[in-house]
C-alpha cells in the first residue's frame, strides 16, 4: 500500500478531478438563478403555479408508490429468504431506460393501445379509439405510473445491496428471528425491526428517486401532461429559447425546483431518522402467515414485458387498424431507418463505454485510497448530481463548457455523462467495499504477498460481482442520458435516447418504437454481460 502522504495526495487528486467540476457547475447554476427580474417573471407566468403543483403531485406520488411497493416486496422476499431471486428479475428492469419504458407504456395504455385493442369490441363495444386522456392526461397519472414502475426496481436493488452485506444480513436475520420468538409474525417483524434499519441506509437512493420524480424531463415529454406541462418540461423549453429573458426564466424555474427538492430531501432525511417502522396497529401474536412473494414480482415483470412487447410489435407494424390486436401488414421501414442511422448507435456505445470505464476506475481508486473521514465529507458533493435537478445542473455544466470553449464537442458530452454515471457507480459499489472482510488482507500479508497481489488475486475477484453490477448500472445510466447529451452537445451528437424522445411525439410510432426497443436492448445486453462476467465460478481456477 502507498504511504499515508502518497495516499492523501492521490485522494486529493481524485477528489479534485471529480469534485471540482461538480462544485463549479453547481456554483455557476446558482449564479444563473440569481436574477430578480426572472423570478418576478416566473411567478407572474400564467402556467407557473399549475405546472409547479403538477410537478409536486407527480413527483411525490410516484416516489411514495415506489417506496411503499419496495418495502412490501422486500419484506416478503426477506421473510421467505428468497432475496436472491432478485438477481434474475431485477437486471432487465434496471436496464430498461425510463424513456423506453415510458414510450412502451404509452403505446400500451393509449386510446388506440394494446390494452383497449385486446378488450375491443367484445368487452368495450368500441370500434374506434375513444377520446380518453390515458396519456398526456391532465392529472399526470400516466407519468406517475411510469415513474413508480421504473423507480421500484432501483429501490429494490439498493435494498438488496444492503441486505447482501454479510455482516448486516447475519445481524438482521438474528434480530428478525428474535422478534418472531417474541410473538411477532414474519412480516410484522420485518416492518418493526429490519425495515427501519434498512430504510435509514437508503437515503441517497430515495433522494435520487425523489429528485428524478420531481424534475424529470424526458419521461414528462413522452407520457406526461402537456397542458400545462410539468415545471421541469416548461423550464427545459424556456432554456432552449433564443431569448435571454426566457432563458433566465428557465433558470429561475430550475432554481425553484431545486428548492423544492432540497426541502423534500430534508423532510425525507428527518423522517428516516425518526424511524419508518410498521403502523402502530400491528400487534404481537398476529397471524404469522405471509403471502407468497411471487405474484408482486410477477406483476412488475408482466408490466415490463407488455411494454417491451408492444414496442417490438409496433416497430415492425405497417397498416394496423383499430381494434385489430395484430397489425394487418408488417414493415421493416423503421428498422431500416435505424440501420441507416447506425452512427447514432456507435455514439451511444462510445459515450456509455467511456464514461462507465472512467467512473468505475475512479470509484475503485477512491474506495481503496480515501480515508473514512474524507469519504464521509466528500459524499454529499459526489452525490450532488443525484440530488440536484438535471435542468439546473446542466445549466452550470454548460457554463463550464462555454468557458472552456468546448460547446458541442464530444468531450463536453463525455464530461456530463461521467459526472452523472459516477455517483450511481459509487452508490452501487460502496456497500460491497464497506462489507469486505479486512482480515483477508492480513492473511495475504502474513503469507508474504505484496498488497497489489491481495487486490488482484483476492479482493477484486471476491468483489467481481459487485464491480460488474456497478459497471452495468453505470452503462445503463449513460445510455439513458438525455439533457446532458442534448444541451452540452448543442444538438451535434445524437444518441438513441435523444432520437427516441424526439420521435415519441413526432407522429411516427413505428420509428419511435424501434429506437425505444434499441434503447432497451443495449443496457440489457450490458447487464447480461456483467452477470456472466461476475460469476465467481468462472474464475475459480485463477484465484
Amino acid at each position: 500500500m502507498p504511504t499515508r502522504p502518497t495516499r492523501l495526495l492521490l485522494t486529493s487528486a481524485l477528489l479534485l478531478a471529480a469534485g471540482l467540476p461538480v462544485a463549479v457547475s453547481m456554483g455557476a447554476a446558482l449564479l444563473a438563478t440569481a436574477n430578480a427580474a426572472a423570478w418576478q417573471a416566473l411567478f407572474a407566468h400564467p402556467q407557473f403555479w399549475s405546472a409547479f403543483t403538477l410537478s409536486l403531485w407527480t413527483g411525490l406520488a410516484s416516489t411514495a408508490l415506489a417506496w411503499l411497493t419496495c418495502r412490501w416486496i422486500m419484506g416478503q422476499l426477506f421473510v421467505h429468504r428468497s432475496t436472491s431471486r432478485l438477481l434474475y428479475w431485477l437486471p432487465p428492469m434496471l436496464a430498461t431506460p425510463h424513456a423506453a419504458f415510458a414510450i412502451g407504456l404509452g403505446l400500451l395504455i393509449a386510446p388506440s393501445g394494446w390494452l383497449l385493442r385486446w378488450a375491443s369490441p367484445w368487452a368495450t363495444g368500441l370500434d374506434l379509439p375513444p377520446p380518453w386522456p390515458t396519456t398526456q392526461d391532465p392529472w399526470g397519472l400516466g407519468l406517475i405510473a411510469s415513474l413508480a414502475l421504473k423507480e421500484t426496481p432501483f429501490l429494490m436493488f439498493a435494498s438488496a445491496t444492503e441486505l447482501y452485506r454479510e455482516d448486516r444480513s447475519r445481524q438482521w436475520r438474528a434480530e428478525h428471528a428474535l422478534a418472531m420468538s417474541m410473538g411477532y409474525g414474519g412480516e410484522q417483524a420485518w416492518h418493526e425491526v429490519v425495515w427501519p434499519q434498512l430504510a435509514r441506509r437508503l437515503f441517497w437512493p430515495l433522494a435520487a428517486v425523489l429528485t428524478y420524480g420531481l424534475t424529470v424531463v424526458d419521461v414528462a415529454l413522452v407520457i406526461g401532461p402537456t397542458s400545462p406541462p410539468t415545471l421541469a418540461a416548461l423550464a427545459w423549453g424556456w432554456l432552449r429559447d433564443a431569448s435571454l429573458a426566457t432563458n433566465a426564466m428557465g433558470a429561475a424555474a430550475a432554481g425553484a425546483m431545486s428548492l423544492v427538492v432540497a426541502l423534500a430531501a430534508l423532510a425525507a432525511s428527518v423522517w428516516l431518522r425518526q424511524g419508518v417502522g410498521a403502523p402502530s396497529g400491528l400487534r404481537r401474536n398476529g397471524d404469522s402467515r405471509v403471502s407468497r412473494p411471487g405474484w408482486p414480482m410477477a406483476a412488475l415483470a408482466i408490466a415490463y414485458a407488455l411494454a417491451l412487447c408492444v414496442l417490438a410489435v409496433q416497430s415492425a407494424a405497417g397498416w394496423w387498424p383499430f381494434p385489430e390486436v395484430w397489425p394487418q401488414q408488417w414493415s421493416s421501414f423503421a428498422w431500416n431507418s435505424v440501420f441507416d442511422s447506425r452512427q447514432t448507435i456507435w455514439a451511444t456505445l462510445a459515450f456509455a463505454g467511456a464514461s462507465t470505464l472512467i467512473s468505475l476506475l475512479w470509484c475503485m481508486a477512491w474506495l481503496e485510497l480515501a480515508p473514512g473521514q474524507w469519504d464521509r465529507w466528500a459524499r454529499p458533493l459526489l452525490y450532488a448530481p443525484l440530488a440536484v435537478p438535471a435542468v439546473l445542473w446542466v445549466i452550470g455544466l454548460y457554463d463550464i463548457v462555454l468557458r472552456w470553449q468546448m460547446e458541442g464537442h464530444w468531450l463536453a458530452v463525455l464530461l456530463g455523462h461521467v459526472l452523472m454515471v459516477l455517483p450511481y457507480v459509487l452508490l452501487t459499489l460502496s456497500p460491497a467495499y464497506s462489507g469486505y472482510d479486512r482480515r483477508y488482507a492480513a492473511v495475504t500479508a502474513a503469507l508474504g504477498k505484496p498488497p497489489w497481489q491481495h487486490l488482484l488475486r483476492v479482493k477484486w475477484p471476491l468483489l467481481r460481482a459487485s464491480l460488474s453490477s456497478g459497471a452495468a448500472v453505470g452503462f445503463a445510466v449513460s445510455v439513458a442520458q438525455y439533457l446532458p447529451t442534448l444541451y452540452l452537445g448543442a444538438g451535434r451528437h445524437n444518441t438513441i435516447t435523444t432520437e427516441a424522445v424526439a420521435l415519441a411525439s413526432g407522429g411516427q410510432p413505428a420509428l419511435a418504437s424501434a429506437y425505444a426497443w434499441l434503447l432497451f436492448s443495449i443496457p440489457v445486453l450490458g447487464f447480461a454481460f456483467a452477470t456472466w462476467w461476475g460469476r465467481q465460478r468462472r474464475f475459480a481456477s485463477a484465484t
